[in-house]
């Protein structure tokens, strides 16, 4: 069905979902998403419309199952995969796109800088029935020789449209750094973390010349508007220590962010709005709040954030603390960290350690704001430990085959079935079996 109306976008000079939208037309991708989300499709519609929700869905990227990302939705999250100049195999990116899927990543980003770029997408794209999102200056850069200085703004037009025509359903570009925030890295404690950001200054700096994506944003939506990509505002001032959290650089940049916004709207071009960073638990909710009035309530896509700089090796612990608050407070989507972060590239094992302190994040967001169906599943699990259902269990939770794992390595496979006790209390000590005996005696 999404391929037929697809082909009619397609003859229509493809038209976004927020065109469609402001129009008062539900497309089928509207249908699909609020039967997912168990929400109207009229309330899907004016979201999209109002600019609070959006559905990243590139039209030629025919294999995807539309999804939803905004305050009226379920908290999403994001997978980050990619290649390396150390390690560029497209085989392995495919692993990593199955894992994110398997462990229930809601898109994928590919951030890869290493290899043959556009063969790592295509398969990566082919593979993948998320939405696929990336940072098109990684490929800029590595189209130029890792010489930034050559980048133009003919190489950055072609290589963004090259992707669009791949099917990215949407891009990471750091428009909202402009020339003048300079001074305000130089007051941080870390300056400038993120590779997108750090990378625009570069250029800045060597041509004191404004941000090039800045520049040619109305070119920028133009490639958007024809393939139906969403724009993701990246932070290249997110904070990347507790010190700079909430500083002048990350809210002055969040301002031009907010700007861009309106801009991308009124050529129907849906916008989503990274976030950071590196934030004390104490900042979170404010940097949300914040964040809804400088970008007109546009959806918060935040990293974490994480809520110490001291966990190395458990970072996707940290981050998913900072991410659980950050999703209460109104973050829309959660950009996962796996435990790597900081250390290295992540392989398919770290991917999945991620997803699930994200699943586990999100999904507490959702139970906090009281999202439609969210803390059903907490009372099912509920009802089945208490009646020693153990294969309800595994169905019911996050990980099934991390919690098998964890209850087969003490009780054999045949006895887990009916065993009225795990092996932390073992059949004696059992509260369940004790409260059970008490109610039945009394």
């Amino acid at each position: 069905m999404r391929e037929q109306w697809v082909r009619l976008r397609q003859n229509d000079s493809v038209k976004t979902q927020m065109f469609y939208a402001k129009k008062g037309i539900i497309t089928e991708e509207m249908r699909y998403v609020a039967e997912v989300e168990n929400l109207s499709a009229e309330l899907i519609r004016k979201e999209i419309a109002r600019g609070r929700m959006i559905i990243p869905a590139n039209v030629n990227h025919l294999n995807l199952k539309p999804m939803a990302i905004g305050i009226a939705a379920k908290c999403k999250i994001n997978a980050n995969i990619g290649s390396s100049a150390l390690a560029s195999d497209p085989a392995l990116e495919v692993e990593k796109v199955k894992i994110s899927e398997k462990y229930g990543a809601d898109t994928i980003m590919d951030l890869s800088t290493g290899g043959d770029l556009d063969a790592i997408r295509k398969e990566v794209i082919a593979n993948a029935s998320v939405p696929i999102g990336t940072v098109p200056m990684y490929q800029i850069l590595h189209d130029i020789n890792n010489k930034v200085e050559d980048l133009t703004i003919e190489k950055m037009l072609e290589v963004i449209e090259r992707q669009a025509q791949q099917g990215v359903s949407y891009f990471t570009i750091h428009a909202g750094f402009l020339l003048r925030f300079m001074p305000f890295v130089a007051k941080r404690k870390m300056g400038i973390v993120s590779r997108g950001g750090s990378l625009m200054a570069a250029w800045m700096m060597h041509y004191h010349r404004e941000n090039p994506f800045y520049t040619a944003f109305d070119e920028i939506l133009k490639i958007c508007q024809k393939y139906d990509v969403a724009l993701s505002l990246g932070d290249s001032l997110r904070p990347g220590c507790l010190h700079d959290a909430s500083d002048t650089a990350q809210l002055e940049e969040l301002k031009i962010l907010g700007e861009l916004t309106l801009r991308a709207w009124e050529k129907d071009v849906q916008v989503i709005i990274e976030g950071p960073g590196h934030v004390p638990l104490n900042q979170i909710e404010r940097n949300m709040k914040i964040e809804r009035e400088y970008c007109h309530e546009a959806p918060f896509y935040i990293l974490g954030p994480l809520v110490t700089d001291i966990a190395a090796g458990y970072d996707h612990i940290s981050s998913a603390i900072g991410a659980a608050v950050g999703g209460w407070h109104g973050a829309s989507m959660l950009c996962y960290v796996t435990p790597k972060e900081h250390l290295g590239l992540p392989n398919a094992k770290d991917v999945r350690e991620g997803i699930i302190a994200y699943k586990i994040a999100a999904h507490a967001a959702d139970v906090a704001r009281g999202r439609k169906g969210a803390i059903e599943k907490d009372n099912a699990m509920s009802d089945a430990r208490y009646a020693f259902d153990w294969n309800k269990q595994f169905e019911l939770c996050l990980d099934p085959d991390r919690a098998k794992e964890y209850h087969d390595e003490t009780l054999p496979q045949d006895v887990f079935k009916e065993a009225e006790f795990c092996s932390m209390c073992g059949p004696k000590f059992c509260s369940y079996k004790i409260s059970k005996e008490i109610m039945k005696n009394n």
